[in-house]
């Protein structure tokens, strides 16, 4: 009995090894995972003192959380309510956000300590998202809010580099004089929300801080008023604002580079260039490369392929004395032959052109075009409104709104966004706000569909005002 144990045990041994030597065989080796991303934040485990903490005394808070922290960006993410003259010292180790009050506190009010997503995790910086510290120095905590909205007058679209400004105890020049009692970020979709309010009558603005003065000190400074004081009460208002530059800024003129002797040269670009069509709308351009001193009309000449001048047209010289405009009307589908000499131009060096050159062109026909039409419906006549048409931001044309209908066989095609410009002293361009004046800017919307003309094609687009 004890040889067929142990008989039995060596098989059964000898049958593991066996096995193991065919698994080991077909096993890939590779290195081990390291499991999946951490996406959880940062858990607040004790506030000292505690979250809503009424008759506040000191000058310190902690936080103290399940995991090393870092507090990102303080000065741009970190807002104090109501705001501070000086900012509080905030300072993080390992767990621990520690924070230092230097001003005295009022009393009797509510302090909202907001982190937006400043407080992430020390790993993966997964965000404490919008953490509020709360406390008063009163018996009560204020609760109310004021919630609202900011867009820009001229676009009818959000900045969120704005900020929203609210203050109590106020002038109309309180706004450009001190910073203001509370401070609103802007979203992505122009919204902000000013939190543990007390009852009472408030003055709201937005502003794009250039300075970081947190005053309207400047013209170029996107700005936004209400007409009337805000009244805070249990049932919460929104407010509409609408954001404006005064004046632009001035773009900056960069400093002149030495020319180099091929720069020296007089030369032109022609508008449209060669093998290009000219637009029945438009001028046929030359745009030369330094300022013209002298131009001879004579000696530029616009014929048919016949060699007949035309008559009528008129040349013409621009404010910077770089454009040469000839002004026609185009007919459709018509060839042209522009003759110019060599000494039809010169610069303020009394440089004149290499040669004489010829441009051969061709104007557009009614298939270069799209035909379009527009129906309006709602539409306020009262209200000035013009439909305005963008390329890359800039207008390209402009059209009062003067019925239900509107259309045109020649439109240019392309894709463009589509602006509604109520033009309230009906300048046919919009006008910005006055401060001073207490004059609201005139108001834009921004359809959100863009419009694809295609050539030769009739476009229609339904718009509801």
């Amino acid at each position: 009995m004890k040889l067929k144990f142990l008989l039995y045990t060596a098989a059964v041994f000898l049958f593991i090894y066996i096995v193991s030597i065919a698994v080991s065989g077909c096993a890939q080796i590779g290195a081990p995972t390291g499991g999946p991303r951490d996406s959880i934040p940062p858990v607040l485990v004790t506030a000292s003192p505690k979250l809503f903490t009424t008759n506040f005394k000191g000058n310190k808070i902690t936080l103290i959380f399940n995991e090393y922290i870092n507090v990102l960006d303080v000065q741009k993410n970190v807002l104090v309510s109501p705001f501070p003259k000086t900012s509080p010292v905030i300072d993080f180790k390992l767990k621990t956000v520690s924070i230092k009050l230097i001003d005295t506190l009022i009393d009797n009010t509510t302090y909202a300590i907001n982190f937006g997503n400043a407080i992430v995790d020390n790993n993966e910086n997964n965000p404490f998202k919008e953490f509020t510290y709360v406390f008063s120095t009163g018996s009560t905590i204020d609760s109310l809010k004021l919630s609202g909205k900011v867009l820009m007058a001229e676009t009818g679209k959000p900045d969120s580099t704005l900020q929203a400004l609210l203050y109590r105890n106020a002038n109309d020049s309180s706004v450009e004089k001190r910073k203001p009692d509370y401070i609103a970020k802007i979203n992505a979709n122009g919204r902000f929300t000013f939190t543990n309010l007390s009852e009472g009558v408030y003055r709201i603005y937005a502003l794009k801080d250039g300075d970081g003065g947190k005053t309207y000190n400047s013209k170029i400074e996107s700005f936004a008023f209400a007409d009337a004081d805000i009244v805070v009460a249990a049932v919460p208002d929104s407010v509409l604002l609408y954001a404006y530059e005064e004046e632009k800024e001035k773009k900056k003129i960069p400093a002149v580079a030495v020319k180099s002797a091929a720069d020296k040269k007089l030369k032109f670009t022609p508008v449209p260039s060669k093998n290009m069509q000219q637009d029945l709308r438009r001028d046929f351009e030359l745009v030369f490369n330094n300022t013209l001193k002298n131009f001879d009309t004579s000696k530029i000449v616009l014929t048919d392929t016949n060699n007949n001048k035309i008559e009528g047209i008129s040349i013409s010289l621009d404010s910077t004395r770089k454009v040469v405009r000839i002004k026609n009307q185009w007919p459709m589908d018509t060839y042209y032959v522009l003759a110019l000499g060599k000494d039809a131009v010169s610069d303020s060096a009394n440089n004149v052109l290499a040669k004489s050159d010829t441009f051969h062109f061709k104007s557009k026909g009614e298939s270069d075009y799209g035909s379009l039409t527009l129906r309006f419906t709602k539409v306020d006549l009262a209200r000035h409104p013009v439909i305005q048409f963008l390329t890359a931001s800039e207008i390209v044309r402009s059209v009062p709104v003067t019925g239900p209908n509107w259309s045109d066989k020649l439109f240019n095609p392309g894709e463009y966004e589509l602006r509604i410009l109520y033009d309230a002293n009906n300048n046919g361009i919009w006008d910005p706000g006055n401060y001073e004046k207490k004059l609201q800017p005139e108001k834009a919307i921004t359809l959100d569909k863009k419009l694809t003309i295609r050539a030769d094609w009739d476009n229609e687009r339904d718009i509801e005002l």
